[in-house]
């Protein structure tokens, strides 16, 4: 469609340079002007500006005139036509690329108001290569999300058919950021009907609507304020430790990444204990933590060389990026995306965040 407008502007603009051409030299074939004379009576003409000829006309003149103001008016509507559908067909060609890449996300994480926390929390999500939409109401807001080819929604999160649109049914989690708790109460009332399934993170600005939130159908509900109160008392308190657990937590470095492994039906380290796998000494990966999978919610810290792995245990290993993806794929058979994995790593870190007071 695009390729047809340009054609079409592309001739429209070349009449026009033909119909300025012709009248330039007409005007000066017959009536003796100069060639910028000629020029400045067929452009007066066709754009109807309606200044006074550089003098009076012959009848010929006035002919020739009739003819430039038909042909160069017509001409100059139809370029305006055609600009308008490139224009208007840009926006929309735009807008549909938009929705189809947003039904084609699967397991993706919508996030419900791109204010300080909002943005924050894509750019992590981004920087981890996860698929992301944003439902937003703000104009400016909008501007920024487009220009940043942020997937977005462009609405009120409260709105059924806005998050339809964001793709709720497929979603892997919602997370609402809005800046009142009245309003992400409802969202995630509105959220949790939509998806049954679906993990719902919500923040909150007080701490005692928690428990509101939470009967509306929230998994997990965060203050900012409360937790950034308690890292700045920890950094207080414990600098160090607080240092060292920021560093692990960042993933900027290559040395010190975490990621989890599972034990699946194939892996070579199946009913296997950590003595005999020996990753330590072989492979420079230190087994931090083991999620057993008869005990999903609890944290086996440090675990012994006697340990035997099960199918469905998860292993939180802290080493170089690449050499536990090797070892995760190749030798555990864990084929999960990072999404997948994201999980079990944020339940650890969270949890080693809240705990550090012991350490």
């Amino acid at each position: 469609m695009f390729q047809f407008l340009n054609k079409h502007l592309i001739a429209g603009f070349s009449l026009l340079i033909l119909i300025l051409l012709f009248g330039s030299f007409g005007y000066k074939l017959i009536e003796g002007m100069s060639f910028f004379e000629g020029f400045y009576m067929t452009f007066i003409t066709i754009t109807t500006i309606g200044f006074g000829e550089v003098h009076q006309l012959s009848s010929y003149g006035r002919l020739l005139t009739i003819i430039i103001s038909v042909m160069g008016i017509g001409v100059l509507a139809f370029i305006a036509t055609n600009s308008t559908q490139v224009i208007l067909e840009a926006i929309f060609f735009k807008d549909r690329l938009l929705k189809n890449r947003i039904k084609k996300m699967e397991n993706h994480y919508i996030i419900c108001g791109y204010g300080r926390i909002g943005r924050r929390i894509v750019e992590e999500l981004l920087a981890m290569d996860l698929s992301v939409v944003v439902v937003e109401n703000n104009d400016a807001t909008i501007e920024i999300l487009s220009k940043a080819n942020i997937s977005y929604i462009r609405g009120n999160a409260q709105k059924e058919e806005m998050l339809e649109d964001a793709g709720i049914s497929r979603a892997r989690a919602l997370i609402c950021t809005l800046s009142r708790d009245e309003d992400n109460v409802f969202v995630t009332l509105v959220a949790r009907e939509l998806n049954p399934e679906l993990f719902i993170l919500v923040r909150t600005n007080h701490l005692h609507n928690s428990r509101k939130i939470l009967r509306a159908g929230a998994d997990k509900v965060i203050s900012p304020y409360d937790i950034g109160a308690d890292r700045m008392a920890k950094v207080i308190l414990k600098p160090h430790v607080d240092m060292f657990l920021d560093r692990l937590t960042k993933g900027d470095s290559e040395d010190n990444a975490f990621d989890e492994i599972m034990i699946t039906e194939k892996s070579l380290y199946l009913d296997k204990t950590l003595g005999e796998i020996n990753l330590r000494q072989k492979y420079d990966i230190l087994i931090v933590a083991v999620i057993p999978n008869d005990n999903p919610d609890k944290f086996i810290f440090n675990p012994g060389a006697a340990y035997r792995f099960h199918v469905g245990d998860i292993l939180i290993a802290l080493g170089q990026a690449s050499q536990i993806k090797a070892i995760r794929v190749e030798i555990g058979n864990d084929n999960r995306t990072q999404s997948e994995r994201n999980d079990a790593i944020d339940k650890f870190l969270k949890h080693l965040r809240k705990n550090s007071s012991g350490i």
